[in-house]
């Protein structure tokens, strides 16, 4: 299990919910909730064979700003506002 004062920030800010080893998502329009697991990184795959390794802080604002696309989109747009 990874712990850091970042992800229990973000935890607090967006009111987020967590067991052992996930951070919750839920979505309360959908009735659904997505499950990060607890790591310092995720990785991601793209096609050709590449991969980015992305920090879970990065991978839960995404999530949560961007929940309607797909998690590559939602880093793709996250990356070009921090820009």
């Amino acid at each position: 299990m990874f712990e850091s004062e970042e992800i229990n920030s973000l935890i607090k800010r967006y009111r987020l919910e967590e067991d052992l080893e996930h951070v919750i998502i839920p979505f309360p329009d959908k009735n659904e909730r997505c499950y990060l697991l607890k790591r310092k990184f995720m990785r991601i795959a793209y096609p050709g064979g590449y991969y980015v390794d992305y920090p879970l802080t990065e991978i839960i604002e995404a999530t949560i700003r961007y929940p309607d696309i797909s998690l590559s989109e939602a880093l793709y747009l996250l990356h070009k506002e921090m820009e």
